[in-house]
């Protein structure tokens, strides 16, 4: 594949995508926004430095706090690009009116083949209750970075479990339709050093399912992350750590094992999703990254009600 691709921040994400990217086009063909020195990309320090480039294909990594700034440059100075913006898309609701450039927004889980055998097996199935839960210790996800000083850590870099683990919000809504929050709690419990919440717990529905339970944490020593979604002669355990499935029907028990799939498999098929315009159905829009970011305002003011 020979287009142009700009990736703009070299955090752990950024490095993630770099590499990932260098394997469906040219290295060459990659511009790194970075103050680290590269010896294998072209890397450039602001985005007014790119004197004349034209990527087709730009990828925005930076912190949550400094997407909507990353935007504006590009709607202003760009047209008909292709953008990814990772997610969480903002940290607050943000209006802005974009028509130069297609955004989309990076929530890759749309593309784990457990997710979408979970879609295909509920297709028109009468589901009475979904049951998610996703834990892990935030001192142990970047090995290279003092969890203390990450993104994850900080309020104003965007970070807490409701906003860095917001994949679990976007694929209820993408399997389910949108959600009705009925109760959230949403706050810091443990001892871990950091400003923003470690947890979360939501209760909710949607009009095809009447019953939802989410929680998420950043403490939880054994990565966890599952789906239990149960219905009428159906019954779902998803493990997304162990790459299987347990499934029930009326009449049968079968396990569905995935472990040929990880996750820069994700971040291939959504890369080449957009690159390539196939599978485009289970890009996350800009409409849609927007609907998560406002949901998670609800549920911050349901939470600080309580």
């Amino acid at each position: 594949m020979n287009k142009s691709v700009l990736v703009s921040g070299y955090g752990s994400i950024g490095r993630r995508h770099v590499n990932i990217l260098s394997r469906l086009v040219s290295k060459k063909n990659i511009t790194v926004l970075t103050n680290q020195k590269l010896s294998n990309y072209r890397t450039i320090k602001t985005l007014k430095a790119l004197n004349g480039l034209d990527p087709k294909y730009i990828v925005i990594c930076n912190p949550t706090s400094d997407h909507l700034n990353k935007i504006k440059f590009i709607e202003k100075n760009f047209k008909n690009k292709s953008v990814l913006v990772e997610k969480p898309l903002f940290s607050k609701p943000t209006k802005i009116n974009l028509k130069k450039n297609k955004y989309y927004v990076g929530y890759n889980l749309r593309f784990n083949p457990i997710i979408n055998f979970l879609k295909e097996k509920i297709r028109s199935k009468k589901i009475w209750n979904v049951s998610i839960f996703c834990g892990s210790y935030l001192p142990q996800w970047r090995s290279n970075i003092n969890y203390k000083e990450s993104a994850s850590a900080k309020k104003r870099f965007g970070g807490g479990v409701l906003l860095d683990l917001s994949h679990e919000l976007d694929y209820v809504q993408w399997l389910f339709g949108k959600i009705q929050i009925e109760h959230s709690k949403s706050k810091k419990l443990s001892n871990l050093n950091i400003e923003t919440d470690d947890f979360l717990n939501l209760v909710a529905k949607t009009k095809k399912v009447p019953s939802i339970q989410i929680t998420l944490n950043y403490f939880t020593r054994k990565a966890t992350r599952q789906i239990l979604i149960d219905g009428k002669n159906i019954s779902l355990h998803a493990d997304l750590i162990k790459k299987k499935v347990i499934y029930h029907d009326a009449n049968n028990k079968k396990i569905y094992n995935f472990k040929n799939s990880d996750r820069n498999y994700e971040f291939k098929k959504q890369h080449l999703a957009i690159m390539t315009n196939k599978y485009s159905d289970k890009l996350c829009t800009f409409k849609e990254g927007k609907k998560i970011a406002y949901l998670v305002d609800k549920i911050r003011s349901k939470s600080k009600k309580r």
